[in-house]
């Protein structure tokens, strides 16, 4: 059905195999850094429109792939998908966050909550099959989930937040609610994960974005052993071929003895992380992906190439090891990238990335 994959640098260092050189994708790499993808948004009215049209969505996956040789392409998508199927009413305004209509804030709303027929998110399983199509083996595809916990931020405070009152509120002072909502987004995230595969992806990442706002032992409770209990009921393999599970929580590096246990084969880290030292911790069980500060592309070339290598050489020496697996390196940043990124800079960034590693391989 699908075109044989012609660059799996990702998919290869996501297994801690090792690779001619270090692969590179970056976290909203389809986004307004990119005049295209403006167009494309203002064509399709907004951003529901451009997520929910599936040629559209395609579009837009595509596009910094024509501009960039990164080596995975990742779903146009939202993480507060899963919440809109589950009736919460999402919107977009321009210029402004997401917000649900009907936001859960008592016994009532929890008690309404069920995983939602997958088929009201049929258009972001085609999405998926018409990128891997149209990618035509050129680089994996990523699928991707908000995690239980960040969801549930959203869905208790209707939209982003400064402060986390509202579900915070509901964590300390109904924390069964809080369990019983965050049982139902977990089972949630998984059909819809193992869907995203079935219908072509070819790793998942769960987006932990809000789990670094809890306190250490509410992270271990209401983040960390939901996000397992996603990961437990993924699919590892499809149609032949391990499917890689990425796992990111932004604010995550004080947890990195905690995250080792997780049963995923990437941790996803941000930029105040070092990167050394978390290889010393975790990466003799999982690849590291990260870490560069999303404002380094702020700087001029010569800058951003010296803060590549940088996290380059932090990571430490590659695996070259073909016939075993060992540490592995996915070059990414700490957090997705700004809108306000030159389009130039990412090229002096992939390109650093590419040439940088493949000298630190041939350095004896």
């Amino acid at each position: 059905m699908f075109a044989p994959l012609q660059n799996d640098t990702f998919l290869r260092a996501c297994l801690r195999q090792a690779t001619e050189h270090t692969p590179v994708w970056l976290m909203r790499q389809a986004g307004r850094y990119l005049p295209e993808y403006r167009a494309t948004r203002a064509r399709a009215g907004s951003f529901m429109g451009l997520a929910t049209n599936v040629d559209y969505a395609t579009e837009v996956t595509l596009q910094p792939l024509e501009r960039y040789p990164l080596d995975a392409a990742i779903l146009f998508s939202d993480i507060l998908t899963v919440p809109d199927a589950m009736g919460l009413g999402l919107s977009f305004a321009l210029g402004e966050g997401p917000r649900f209509a009907t936001p859960v804030r008592d016994e009532a709303a929890v008690a309404r909550l069920q995983v939602p027929d997958l088929n009201k998110l049929k258009y972001v399983f085609d999405a998926v099959t018409s990128i891997r199509k149209a990618l035509n083996g050129r680089v994996p595809l990523i699928g991707f989930s908000g995690s239980p916990w960040t969801l549930a931020c959203y869905m208790v405070e209707g939209a982003g937040s400064d402060d986390y009152r509202l579900v915070k509120t509901m964590l300390y002072q109904r924390p069964d609610l809080m369990h019983q909502m965050l049982a139902v987004n977990a089972d949630a995230v998984a059909a819809y994960l193992n869907a995203q595969i079935e219908a072509g992806a070819q790793a998942v990442m769960i987006f932990d974005s809000w789990g670094g706002v809890l306190a250490d032992e509410a992270f271990h409770q209401f983040s960390l052993a939901y996000t397992q209990r996603v990961l437990a009921q993924l699919k590892r393999e499809h149609g032949g071929a391990t499917i890689p599970r990425l796992v990111f929580t932004k604010g995550g590096g004080l947890w990195l003895d905690a995250m080792r246990q997780l049963d995923c084969e990437v941790l996803g880290l941000d930029w105040t992380v070092n990167l050394g030292q978390a290889r010393a911790r975790v990466g003799d069980r999982m690849a590291l992906q990260g870490n560069l500060d999303p404002n380094v592309l702020f700087a001029n070339p010569a800058q951003i190439e010296a803060e590549v290598a940088k996290v380059l050489q932090s990571f430490g020496a590659p695996h070259t090891d073909r016939t075993k697996t060992g540490p592995t390196h996915i070059f990414n940043l700490g957090h997705g990238i700004s809108q306000h990124t030159p389009p130039e800079s990412v090229q002096v960034l992939v390109r650093a990335v590419h040439e940088h590693s493949r000298q630190m391989r041939q350095t004896p």
